[in-house]
């Protein structure tokens, strides 16, 4: 009945988790993206705009800690973030990110590593992928959202549902206020505090510099002359020789990707055993399987395993390589980077020398 709300204000209560969540979302928007199928009509108020998760395990909260990692490291609109902690702050109500306490801003050397420990757990938390809560599942659908999770560990602080009312009402208030969905400002950021942010331009150049060491050990392998001498009659390693083992290996990463579920069915089926377990002992038959490859890929090489044959493929590797994390990057940044960190030095470092 107030006439100052210009927006429709959906609460919303799920069960099973991320499921009903799932469940309610995909139902809202009449579309079937995971299978799940719910029951029931679904009254609809248009285009959201922007959703609050809230989480609360007591009436009494010492802080409000924030998440902002969605499925597959999505990231909602920098500007839900700030007029959070701007609300925060106006109603003198505790806020956290990654579950720690906010160090005031300085240039020492205890409040560097508070914000690098702070940029690490995120970087963790986005590289798998998960949503750390049921607004990670909202940006899929292209509505900002964020998490916020009453804690009560804080001793020292201590809050009423009043003080978090207040918060969400003032959030609601500026929400209910726009003309059009947030587009502005940043969707692609690391966060060492709620009061700092590092934007793309700043922490992609890390990335650059890793796979600027694939290339340029492209760049040195291509110009420099065979391990050994060659004669005449040692095959020339050509551009087909190449395509069985790339295909072994896709091959392997599809039957990765498919074969785990599939022989979920059939075992759970036929033998005694859980879907967990079926799907575990899926995957490591396909890897004890792989461990063959590197004993059969030479005979498919032209030149039967010889370092020119096997220097062409090394560099496709290597090429390869730079193409899927460069990719990667771009879309997770922090999985990107933590496979590059670990996979680049390994490659760039072992050097092809036949079968071996």
């Amino acid at each position: 009945g107030q006439i100052y709300w210009a927006k429709d204000i959906i609460f919303l209560v799920n069960e099973h988790d991320l499921l009903g969540m799932e469940a309610w979302l995909e139902g809202y928007h009449d579309v079937n993206l995971t299978g799940i199928r719910s029951e029931g009509t679904l009254g609809r108020a248009g285009a959201i705009q922007a959703a609050i998760a809230l989480e609360l395990s007591s009436d009494v909260v010492t802080s409000l800690d924030v998440a902002v990692e969605g499925l597959d490291g999505r990231l909602p609109n920098l500007d839900l973030l700030n007029l959070f902690q701007a609300f925060c702050q106006k109603n003198g109500l505790l806020c956290t990110i990654q579950g720690k306490l906010p160090r005031p801003d300085g240039d020492s050397l205890a409040a560097y590593g508070h914000r690098l420990q702070t940029l690490l757990l995120m970087v963790l938390a986005q590289a798998s992928g998960r949503p750390r809560g049921d607004h990670g599942l909202f940006l899929r659908y292209r509505i900002e959202a964020l998490t916020l999770r009453g804690v009560n560990s804080f001793r020292q602080y201590k809050y009423d549902m009043t003080a978090v009312g207040k918060t969400l009402e003032g959030m609601f208030r500026k929400l209910n206020n726009l003309l059009e969905r947030l587009h502005q400002s940043y969707f692609f950021y690391l966060l060492p505090s709620l009061s700092r942010f590092v934007s793309i331009g700043h922490y992609m150049p890390a990335v650059g510099f890793l796979l600027l060491v694939l290339i340029l050990k492209i760049s040195f392998w291509g110009g420099t002359p065979p391990l050994t001498p060659c004669s005449p009659q040692d095959p020339q390693p050509g551009l087909l020789a190449l395509v069985p083992p790339v295909l072994i290996c896709h091959a392997a990463g599809l039957a990765l990707y498919f074969l785990p579920v599939l022989g979920q069915r059939v075992a759970t089926q036929h033998f005694p055993v859980s879907e967990a377990e079926a799907v575990v002992l899926t995957a490591v038959a396909i890897y004890v399987a792989g461990m063959a490859l590197p004993h059969n890929t030479h005979r498919v090489v032209a030149g039967g395993g010889t370092d020119r044959g096997w220097m062409a493929l090394k560099l496709l590797a290597l090429l390869y390589l730079a193409l899927q994390l460069g990719c990667l990057a771009l879309l997770n940044f922090s999985l990107g980077f933590l496979l590059a960190a670990t996979m680049v030095p390994a490659a760039a470092a072992v050097t092809p020398t036949g079968p071996r």
